[in-house]
């Protein structure tokens, strides 16, 4: 059975014919998506062309070394010719030195081609990162729920990468190789054209070589950078879950897991290699064929007459380099092609669609906070109805909270009244006015969230207390932190306000965080406070000062409870009892539970 060399680990046997079947093996023939390529070739030149007046001395530095390094053979077979053969007098010692003129231009330009296409490279990939990024933040939320968050990372990173690489250093090389194969074939054919022509059967051969490679690796390039976005999407989320696979012991499955997606990376990166690998294999059995042909067909010709020793010398020195710009042709298009298939992931993500507000969506002035949800449906693509007939009123200055089942549709509502997803039907106004004819910065600018999964990034706590307002002073930023009784704690940190907390805020408590994000919220100074399960997983101590903090927040404010602790929302204005997707009863908590309904039915298997 046929194994696969040096590649270590348990997969370094692994038969090639399993490989294939696990969706890494070569690539079945079809048609390339030369168009697909071509688009994004013209995507990558729309940001190169910001960069036109370096681009044009980098074009000149490659015709000025290419120029060179075509002078130089050319020189050394007059030499050849002259001072050799017809042994004829004259000062060899200006020839040599010019000679060796010509390929210090040559070092010196290729240096300055190299300099300056770097600086290009760099500044189209950091402009590309930017857009991309910020293209992130311009998609809507829905968006990323068809995507790892590792995999968006991978674009954003390891496909990019490939861009900068292939810029570069292959942008060069191609052109260089293009300009130094058409001036070295204008030189072969002013000296002999004959020989030429003899020296040109090897190119049908690299021909058909480089389209049988080529075929396969662009496929092949794709795989792999999918996979490798894949395998960043798990090993993240591995990463970031690293507690739960602990809590529940599942190492060797997430292990087993890591390995299964790397084999299918590794297996792809495998073929790719493979392909491209023949490229260097190909022109160096082309450049012995063209130098052996050279060599014969040339004696030949010069026993006859027909050419000089020096023309054979000059033809024998253009067949060295002539692998080399053959060599960098085929070799850059297998690096181009990995780089294209980076650059279709990048630019496929600038292809989605924009949150858009519409034209006819404006400013939100002043908030009273009258919330109205009139006959809302809603479902998340067609997994069925997750909101049926939603009919609510809450006036300005009122609590609303939210209860029922997990799965009713609680945080449904919220995400509806925030715009992060749009109703299939029926009608939300904030003081009468549909929120879909309100731009959804102004709309959310209005509100103010304390969330159950609290956000901390990293930065200082008085850096994440302040992107509520980020205008906010230093003694602003500290009221808001006393108002959320989360002061105390604050001061008895080692640098206070000033302390560094790492992402996802590792080092405080999951009651702490919740502090923090209340002061978030209360610099904000929000008209409508939505407040999503605020309280869950809080030890009863620190519930107590989360719970006076939410109320002075809450005071003169509309807001928004989805409740988790039936307990929290007793002195709520109105409770909404969902139950699979539809309002089954509202009302405030003494009427409900005199009702002796749903809402009576959870307080009772709370309480069992």
């Amino acid at each position: 059975m046929l194994k696969m060399p040096g590649v270590g680990s348990r997969y370094g046997t692994m038969p090639l014919l399993r490989l294939k079947r696990s969706g890494g093996g070569p690539p079945k023939k079809g048609k390339v998506e030369w168009s697909d390529r071509i688009g994004t070739l013209r995507k990558i030149g729309a940001y190169l062309g910001v960069h036109r007046k370096l681009l044009a001395l980098v074009v000149f530095m490659v015709l000025l070394s290419s120029a060179a390094g075509l002078l130089g053979p050319y020189l050394l077979g007059v030499a050849v010719d002259t001072y050799l053969v017809r042994r004829a007098g004259g000062n060899l010692l200006v020839l040599l030195a010019g000679l060796a003129g010509v390929y210090a231009v040559q070092t010196g330009a290729t240096l300055l081609q190299h300099y300056w296409m770097i600086g290009v490279a760099q500044r189209t990939v950091a402009r590309m990162r930017e857009d991309l990024f910020a293209h992130l933040h311009a998609v809507p939320i829905p968006f990323y729920g068809k995507k790892q968050h590792g995999e968006l990372m991978s674009r954003l990173t390891n496909d990019i990468d490939n861009v900068s690489q292939t810029l570069s250093s292959s942008f060069i090389q191609v052109f260089s190789g293009v300009v130094t194969f058409a001036g070295m074939l204008g030189f072969m054919l002013v000296l002999s054209p004959l020989l030429t022509v003899i020296s040109l059967t090897v190119i049908p051969v690299m021909y058909a070589g480089m389209k049988w490679i080529t075929a396969r690796t662009g496929k092949l390039f794709r795989e792999q950078q999918r996979h490798m976005g894949e395998l960043g999407g798990f090993i993240e989320e591995t990463i970031s879950g690293q507690l739960i696979v602990k809590s529940f012991s599942r190492e060797r499955e997430r292990i087993a897991a890591f390995g299964e997606r790397n084999g299918r990376l590794r297996a792809a990166s495998y073929w790719a290699q493979t392909y491209s690998g023949f490229v260097s294999k190909l022109v160096i059995m082309l450049d012995n064929m063209s130098f052996a042909v050279i060599a014969a067909a040339g004696s030949l010709l010069a026993i006859q007459g027909i050419v000089t020793v020096g023309v054979i010398v000059t033809f024998a020195e253009y067949a060295r380099q002539f692998s080399r710009p053959l060599n960098q042709l085929a070799t850059q298009i297998n690096t181009m092609l990995s780089a294209i298939a980076g650059a279709e992931r990048a630019f496929e993500i600038l292809s989605e669609t924009k949150e858009s507000d519409g034209d006819s969506a404006d400013e939100l002035a002043a908030v009273k906070g009258e919330i109205e949800f009139s006959h809302v449906s809603f479902a998340y693509g067609d997994k069925g109805d997750t909101l049926t007939d939603l009919t609510f009123r809450i006036k300005p200055g009122q609590t609303v909270a939210l209860v029922g089942p997990t799965g009713a549709g609680k945080s449904t509502v919220v995400q509806l009244l925030t715009r992060f997803y749009e109703p299939n039907g029926g009608h939300i106004r904030i003081d009468g006015r549909d929120i879909r004819t309100i731009r959804r910065q102004s709309l959310r600018r209005h509100m103010g969230f304390v969330l159950q999964d609290t956000v901390l990034f990293d930065a200082t706590v008085r850096d994440n207390i302040r992107y509520g307002r980020l205008e906010a002073t230093d003694g602003e930023v500290e009221r808001a932190a006393e108002l959320a009784n989360a002061h105390s704690f604050i001061a008895k940190l080692p640098e206070g306000y000033d302390t560094f907390i790492r992402e996802g805020g590792s080092g405080i408590s999951q009651g702490q965080k919740q502090l923090l994000a209340i002061a978030r919220a209360v610099l904000a100074d929000p008209s409508i406070l939505i407040l999503d399960e605020a309280t869950s997983s809080i030890d009863t101590v620190t519930e107590i000062k989360i719970q006076q903090a939410l109320s002075r927040l809450m005071k003169n404010r509309t807001s928004v409870v989805v409740a988790h602790r039936l307990s929290t929302i007793r002195q709520a204005d109105l409770i909404v009892v969902l139950e699979r997707g539809k309002i089954a009863e509202q009302g405030s908590h003494e009427s409900l539970m005199e009702r002796q309904g749903v809402y009576w039915e959870l307080h009772r298997s709370k309480d069992g």
